[in-house]
């Protein structure tokens, strides 16, 4: 797994002008001056595999 999860959009205008900020997971777009970070909360069960629906 890499380090570093990559957004490939901003998640409130859309555009692809994204820059890595610092701190864990922080970005920011140049388009709409908004920052946002990216963190895993945690993984889901497969289904079929007896987990909780």
């Amino acid at each position: 797994m890499s380090e570093r999860a990559v957004p490939f959009h901003c998640p409130y205008c859309g555009d692809e002008n994204l820059f890595p900020r610092e701190g864990a997971g922080a970005w920011e777009c140049r388009s709409c001056l908004r920052s946002f970070t990216v963190q895993m909360t945690g993984m889901i069960p497969h289904p079929g595999t007896g987990g909780a629906p």
